[in-house]
């Protein structure tokens, strides 16, 4: 199995450059003293989430850097923000998408998927990638799935170049893991940058599954109608053979977190950072907070904030005094 290089993120970055947000590492005075915190805040991405990085990589690498219009319907499977990000990108080079999301997906991010000019087929649980399937026969379209293609982990990777080229000495990464597209792209960029710096993938324990598959040594499968009780919806994929040998590569460990530290750590970044994040994007400041993470100059990602407003408004009310 071929792995991305740091080569193969390096192209990213190029073909990327014209539609991304090159996001700051913002220091965060409020972090511990021992662990010295930077946030990378993906949720300002223009779809509110990294999606967009791996999205562009794939879909630039298909018709070139400029906007074509005659190149193939593209389409993709999703929970929210790579359907969002696939929209967006298509887009922008005059392309048709379909995108398959499934019907417990946040209405938020279906509505901004259609918003971006996709066709959405809403479908069943666990059943997004068969559905994806019958469309792409349907179409003749290429897909672009959300984490299991080299060009996506490049482009997620990107978010590594730049966490490398602005604090060279980072020792610790903590990145949210679910399908294993960032983490792995991430992670290859800085075992190549910053060799030093632990790597930290970070996900809920209602989804706990890579963190089940490292220990034994290979991937395992956890019903979709348990990893659908978190409520980081964005964190209820699997890696991917291609992922899951990525990770194996590049993570020092996985950390899972409560849904109510998961919750705690939407708050905190409301407050604290004034940022929004969606509960997915949040679970790197849990494990942060509750202590799992060593010593050392450390930089966690926020890699979304699309969230119903319902749900921020429930979350933030329950606030306790001190945690503001």
């Amino acid at each position: 199995m071929k792995l991305v290089t740091i080569d193969d993120i390096r192209i990213a970055a190029d073909r990327i450059r014209p539609h991304v947000v090159r996001t700051p590492l913002l220091a965060a005075r409020w972090g511990d003293g021992r662990r010295p915190l930077w946030v990378k805040p993906e949720n300002l991405q223009p779809v509110g989430a990294f999606k967009v990085r791996g999205a562009f990589n794939a879909i630039s690498a298909l018709t070139g850097s400029a906007a074509t219009g005659d190149g193939p319907t593209v389409v993709a499977y999703s929970s929210g923000n790579h359907a969002q990000a696939v929209a967006y990108a298509a887009a922008a080079h005059g392309l048709t998408a379909h995108i398959v999301m499934p019907e417990e997906t946040p209405k938020i991010k279906v509505q901004a998927t259609r918003e971006y000019g996709a066709q959405v087929v809403l479908c069943a649980a666990g059943e997004r990638e068969t559905v994806a399937a019958q469309v792409l026969a349907d179409t003749g379209g290429v897909l672009i799935p959300p984490f299991d293609h080299p060009d996506v982990i490049a482009g997620q990777g990107t978010i590594g170049l730049e966490i490398a080229a602005d604090l060279p000495d980072v020792q610790n990464v903590l990145i949210p893991v679910s399908g294993g597209g960032l983490a792995s792209g991430i992670g290859v960029a800085i075992r190549a940058l910053c060799p030093q710096a632990r790597i930290f993938g970070i996900e809920p324990e209602l989804a706990g599954d890579t963190a089940a598959g490292l220990a034994c040594g290979h991937r395992v499968d956890w019903p979709i109608e348990d990893r659908n009780r978190t409520i980081a919806d964005g964190l209820r994929s699997q890696p991917s053979d291609l992922t899951f040998a990525h990770l194996q590569q590049v993570l020092d460990g996985v950390i899972t977190v409560a849904e109510s530290e998961i919750r705690a750590a939407v708050r905190e970044l409301a407050h604290r950072a004034h940022l929004v994040s969606e509960p997915s994007g949040a679970v790197a400041l849990a494990a942060y907070r509750k202590g799992a993470t060593p010593p050392g100059r450390t930089v966690l990602i926020v890699s979304g904030g699309n969230i119903e407003p319902q749900m921020l408004q429930q979350i933030l009310g329950e606030s306790a005094p001190e945690e503001i």
